[in-house]
This record gives structure tokens, C-alpha cells and sequence, in this order.
């Protein structure tokens, strides 16, 4: 085979999973492929990754995106653990899938509430899935958490501006408030937890 008819087959195949991975994207379907492509561009240009979401973003390509991501994080915090490895491998993936959810849910309260937007949840939750499960991939990194809390900060605001339609202070504003009240309300669960820690013990 020459070097023109194997540049020209391996054109060829680019084309094909070009082709394919647009139409898994208009409809929804998830695959690992998607999932590679997804993180690849959410590392190398994630404004160019959330200004290309399609109008119509469904939960399965997100969720399926973070559920991959919260199981790597899992597993890979297990070898920083030595004890109760099944039950805090259990909860840090149940943590990791449903922290996005409930931090979109809070956005999406105070985007209603304070600004009148409208914007679906699917579209709120998608951001959300996608800029945690890029940075659950390195959280699990003892002291990383310093790095890519920031770092799922500034992915957030990105994925506001360049898919949600936002301005920059809009989102940043949300992020900051939508931080503040997740933090707020763990804080004040702290005494209910260490009193059932202590009647458990």
C-alpha cells in the first residue's frame, strides 16, 4: 500500500468517527469513545467543549461522563485508605455522582430565583457533570483538593458563559453563592453527624 492510499484510508476513518461521534452526540447515546473525545476536549479547550453542547442536552451523556469519572476516583482513593475500603469506597462514589446533582440543584435555585433565566437542568446539571467529573479524575491525589476545587471553579464559570449563555460576573456570581450555600449546609450538619457518631459509638 503506498503512503498516498494510507493517508487517504486513515483520512477516511477520522471522517467516519467524526461522523459517528456527532451523531452519538444529536442523540444522546453514550460510548467510551465520546467519553475520551469529551475529556480531551474538556483538557485542552473546555470554552470550545461547553460552546459546542448540543441545544437539546439530555442527563444520559453527562451522567454516564460522571459515573465513569466517580468510579475511577473511587477506586483509585481505596489505595489511599487502609481501612473499611468497601464502605468508603461506597460512599465516596455515591459522594462524587451525587454532590453534582445537588450542587446544580442549588444553582438552578438561584438562577430562578435571582435572575429570572431561563435555562433547562439538564443543560445546569450537564456543566456540572462534566467540569467535577474532569477534576475527580486527580482529587483523589491526597492534597490535590487544593488544585482542582479551584480548578472545577473556574471550569464552572467557563461551562455558565460559554453553554448557558451567561456573562462572566453572572457566573461567577452563582458559582459563588451556589459554593457558599453547599458549604454553609454542611457546615451546619456538622453537629448532627458528630452526635450520631457519638451514639453509634
Amino acid at each position: 500500500m503506498s503512503d498516498t492510499d494510507s493517508k487517504n484510508q486513515s483520512t477516511t476513518m477520522n471522517q467516519r468517527l467524526t461522523i459517528n461521534n456527532q451523531q452519538s452526540t444529536i442523540n444522546n447515546r453514550f460510548t467510551f469513545g465520546f467519553y475520551f473525545q469529551a475529556l480531551t476536549k474538556m483538557l485542552s479547550s473546555p470554552s470550545r467543549f461547553f460552546g459546542e453542547l448540543p441545544d437539546e442536552t439530555g442527563f444520559r451523556q453527562p451522567l454516564c461522563f460522571l459515573i465513569i469519572s466517580s468510579l475511577f476516583f473511587a477506586g483509585a482513593s481505596l489505595t489511599t485508605i487502609s481501612e473499611n475500603q468497601i464502605l468508603m469506597g461506597g460512599i465516596l462514589l455515591v459522594n462524587s455522582v451525587a454532590m453534582p446533582f445537588v450542587a446544580a440543584g442549588i444553582s438552578f435555585m438561584v438562577i430562578t430565583m435571582s435572575m429570572g433565566k431561563r435555562i433547562t437542568f439538564a443543560r445546569l446539571f450537564s456543566v456540572y457533570a462534566y467540569a467535577t467529573g474532569v477534576t475527580l479524575l486527580a482529587s483523589w491525589i491526597p492534597l490535590f483538593v487544593w488544585l482542582t476545587e479551584p480548578w472545577k471553579w473556574m471550569l464552572l464559570i467557563i461551562g455558565l458563559v460559554k453553554g448557558c449563555g451567561f456573562r462572566w460576573m453572572q457566573a461567577i456570581l452563582v458559582v459563588a453563592v451556589s459554593v457558599f450555600i453547599v458549604v454553609l449546609f454542611f457546615w451546619s450538619l456538622g453537629p448532627v453527624l458528630a452526635f450520631m457518631k457519638g451514639a453509634l459509638g
